[in-house]
Order: structure tokens, then C-alpha cells, then sequence
């Protein structure tokens, strides 16, 4: 049974307490591997470590931080099967889907951000009082950054790249249900060259580590991916001690199908944005509303290609749907779907566990689930389940949609699809989502800001967004 060890100060160290927590595969429901039970002491070890490489990570020349974090985008990529097999074990994904995205976009993030940051600029105002203001921007100091168990390695890059980049230290915590990927990440940067103490990974819980991010006097700022339950806790913590806070969180995300829309690609794309993951990314589109006129048909066709997606072992590189992570996230989506029978929804395909032979007889799989007849706004429709779960939704009328689309507390992320390109601009700009693609999904440009409305987030991450929220402004006002 392998033990995995936080990372800190260079160094890998079980948890002070001594304490493991087990690690389980969720395609077999076996206990794999163990990880450190750690709390605010070992928080403290690693702030400690931080402080201590702050001064000379922070005053390293831009291209030189750039040059180390290009170094370790290309081990990642040279780790790539590696890391993604780890990633199918641990999270319970389809290995061709880890070693297709994840994985490549884990090492994008760096070296995006390695690029960015050698261009990163600021303002300059001459005014008429013969004196000129600049901006200047530092890093914050040392920073903690909370990622999820869904897009493991790539969510965790996605927070730490801009931070480096930047000049900070981190402390970071993945989540204690898929650790692996960030263990992995750890040796990684030290093949890479990373100073000592400028990445710390604490493992462990989130009220024992997490937590501890949002009260430390000497944690600057505290970026979050989470359930919005869990952001509103740090919020509230960290707020009053005014600190720096980024939230992405959860989403019920709406895909408007439109009548004249491009149907082939529309379907393709549907049921791609409803089942990717098994239905576990904040951005997949649950709520499929489709325009009347094209509402049978389309609804045969969804089913057909959902049937059709093929449930298995995630390391079959022909399997389309993996694994949900745990048992406790299975049992969570098997009672929504009984939450939705309840409140009078029909199960057009799907609904139930699915049942694997060989080694993934006892995983927690659930089979790809298509429901109709529910209200815009029962709960099935208004509560992120976060599975392998869509509901399909008929209307008439474009501003009806709208309505039901923008009724949840939640607004990340839409995809609407039509060939009407005034609608297309009249639509998004009546959608309450931080991001609206318009005839396609999931097509990122990591310079484009990131993040959502209302209940889904606070603040933005990606491209200059990312590495402002990690610099400190400031104004110097020189008179000539």
C-alpha cells in the first residue's frame, strides 16, 4: 500500500499527527493507497518553508521563473501516460480522456503562464501637473490555493502556474478524495528546479487544511474550485480579515437548442457538454432546453447517442464513461434521480446503477441519464447534482427560455445554439453566465477571463485576470 507525503520545504514528510487517510479507485471500490492526515501544524510548516523561499523566489528575474515553469510543462508532458493513468485510478475518468485533456492542458497552464508573465505590463499617466503615474504590481507573498477532485491535475496547474508566475510562494491543498496527480506534481518540480518552499502540497481534509488558509494571519490570498457551500465558508472567514479571495464554484448550466440550429453538430456537442466526466465538470450543461418545433426529434436522437456511450473500465481506451468518484458522490446521484421520479420526472434512458463484470464489478458506475417532464423550477432543475444527469426542457419562446435558463442561483456557464447570429448576441447577452459559448462548448482560450455570476463564484481566473488577482497594485505618482 503506497503512502503518498506533503511536499514541503523540498522535502516529503508524512502528516505531524502520524494519521493516513485511505484513498480509494473508485472503478473497483478498492483501498489503493494512503495520504497524510494533516492539520494546522503541518499549515504552519509549510507557511514557515514559504517565508523563507518568498525573498529569493520574488526578486528571481520574470524569465527566469518563466524558464522553470516551461521546464516543468515539458515533464509533465513527458510524464503524460504516466500522470493520466494515475489520473483514470484515481478519479475514476476514462484514461483516454485524461490522457487527451487533462493532462495536456495541466501542462498548457504552464506554459501559458510562463509566456504571460515576461509580457506582463502595467499603465503609465502623464498628467497636466508635470508629473507621471505608474502601476506597479507585486506578488502578494505566500498564497493558498484549493482544487477539486474532478479535473484533479488540471484545476490544481490551473491555480498554482499564475501564482508562481507571478513571484508568490504557495501552500496548496488537492482534494484528499484524488490526491495522486499533485504527489506526482510534486517530484515533478523538483526534477524541475523549483526552489525549495516555493510549492508546498499539504494533503488532508479540507476543515483540517483548507480551512486553515482562510485564517492564517500570513496567507495573503486563498483561491478556491469547490461547491459553493464550502466557498461561502471561506468567504466568510476570510473576508473580515480582508484577504484576497477567488471562488469558482458550482453551476446548473442551461444548453438552448434553437430550431434552426446546425442539429447534427448541436447533438453531437449536447451530449458531449451533459455526459463528459460523467457529468462531473462544473461547465457541463445539466438543463437542455430544446425549441419546440425540433423537440421530438431531437429528443430521439439525444437518446439514441446516449445509449450508445459506451460504460467501462477507464482503462479500456474505448470507454466513453468512467467511474463517479466515490461512494459517497454515487449514492448523492442516485438520490437525485429518485428526487426527480418524486417530483414527476420520466426516465427516458438511464437511471439506474450500471453494472460492470471483472474488475469494476463492485465501481460506482451510473448510467448515462436522460429525464423529461420536470418543471423549470423543482428542485431536480435548480440543484447542481453534478453526474451523469440532464434533464430536457421544451419551449416556445425565446424570452420563456431565458427566464427558466437564468431561475438558478448558479450562472457559470451556457452553451445556446443557433444560426440566427443577431439572436446568438441578443440570447448571450440576456444569459446571467460568466462565460456563453454560442454554437460549441468547452472551446477555452486560457487569455480569456474565467469565473461566474451570482452563487458560481466571486472574482476571475485565467489569462491577466489570473495575475492580477495574484500581484498587489500600486500607484507612484512622481512630479517631474
Amino acid at each position: 500500500m503506497e503512502q503518498l507525503k506533503n511536499f514541503i520545504a523540498g522535502e516529503f514528510s508524512p502528516a505531524l499527527s502520524g494519521k493516513w487517510i485511505p484513498v480509494f479507485n473508485p472503478s473497483t471500490a478498492e483501498h489503493y493507497c494512503d495520504l497524510p492526515d494533516s492539520d494546522e501544524k503541518d499549515v504552519e510548516k509549510a507557511v514557515i518553508a514559504a517565508e523563507k523561499a518568498f525573498p529569493g523566489w520574488s526578486g528571481t528575474p520574470a524569465r527566469d521563473r518563466a524558464k522553470i515553469l516551461r521546464e516543468i510543462a515539458f515533464k509533465i508532458e513527458a510524464q503524460k501516460q504516466v500522470l493520466a493513468h494515475a489520473e483514470s485510478v484515481d478519479n475514476g475518468k476514462p484514461f483516454q480522456v485524461a490522457f487527451g485533456l487533462d493532462i495536456p492542458r495541466s501542462a498548457s497552464n504552464f506554459e501559458f503562464f510562463a509566456d504571460a508573465i515576461t509580457q506582463f505590463s502595467s499603465e503609465a499617466h502623464a498628467t497636466d501637473q508635470q508629473a507621471i503615474n505608474y502601476t506597479l504590481r507585486t506578488p502578494l507573498g505566500i498564497v493558498g490555493c484549493i482544487s477539486p477532485w474532478n479535473l484533479p491535475l488540471y484545476l490544481f496547474t490551473w491555480k498554482i502556474a499564475p501564482a508562481l508566475a507571478a513571484g508568490n510562494c504557495v501552500i496548496a491543498k488537492p482534494s484528499e478524495v484524488t490526491p495522486m496527480t499533485a504527489y506526482l506534481l510534486s517530484k515533478i518540480c523538483i526534477e524541475a528546479g523549483l526552489p525549495p518552499g516555493v510549492l508546498n502540497i499539504v494533503h488532508g481534509y479540507g476543515h483540517k487544511v483548507g480551512a486553515v488558509f482562510s485564517r492564517h494571519p500570513k496567507i495573503s490570498a486563498v483561491s478556491f474550485t469547490g461547491s459553493t457551500r464550502t466557498g461561502a465558508e471561506i468567504a466568510k472567514t476570510a473576508a473580515p480579515l480582508f484577504k484576497k479571495i477567488s471562488l469558482e464554484m458550482g453551476g446548473k448550466n442551461p444548453s438552448i437548442i434553437f430550431a434552426d440550429a446546425n442539429f447534427e453538430e448541436a447533438l453531437a456537442t449536447t451530449v458531449r457538454s451533459a455526459f463528459s466526466n460523467q457529468g462531473q465538470i462544473c461547465l457541463c450543461g445539466s438543463r437542455i432546453f430544446i425549441e419546440r418545433p425540433i423537440y421530438e426529434r431531437f429528443k430521439k436522437a439525444l437518446i439514441e447517442k446516449t445509449k450508445a456511450l459506451k460504460v467501462g473500465d477507464p482503462l479500456d481506451l474505448f470507454t466513453e464513461q468512467g467511474a463517479v468518484v466515490s461512494r459517497e458522490h454515487f449514492e448523492k446521484v442516485m438520490s437525485w434521480i429518485e428526487v426527480a421520479k418524486k417530483e414527476g420526472g420520466q426516465i427516458l434512458t438511464g437511471g439506474a446503477p450500471a453494472k460492470l463484470d471483472g474488475r469494476c464489478k463492485k465501481g460506482w458506475f451510473i448510467q448515462p441519464t436522460l429525464i423529461e417532464g420536470l418543471p423549470a423550477h423543482c428542485s431536480t432543475n435548480q440543484e447542481e447534482i453534478f453526474g451523469p444527469v440532464a434533464t430536457l426542457i421544451p419551449f416556445d419562446q425565446e424570452d420563456e427560455c431565458v427566464e427558466w435558463a437564468n431561475s438558478t442561483q448558479y450562472g457559470l456557464a451556457a452553451n445556446l445554439w443557433t444560426q440566427d447570429i443577431s439572436r446568438a448576441h441578443r440570447v448571450a447577452g440576456k444569459i446571467k453566465s460568466g462565460i456563453v459559448w454560442v454554437n460549441c462548448w468547452m472551446l477555452r482560450d486560457l487569455r480569456t477571463p474565467f469565473g461566474g455570476m451570482k452563487d458560481s463564484g466571486v472574482g476571475r481566473e485565467g489569462g491577466w485576470e489570473a495575475l492580477r488577482f495574484f500581484t498587489e497594485t500600486k500607484n507612484v505618482c512622481v512630479k517631474f
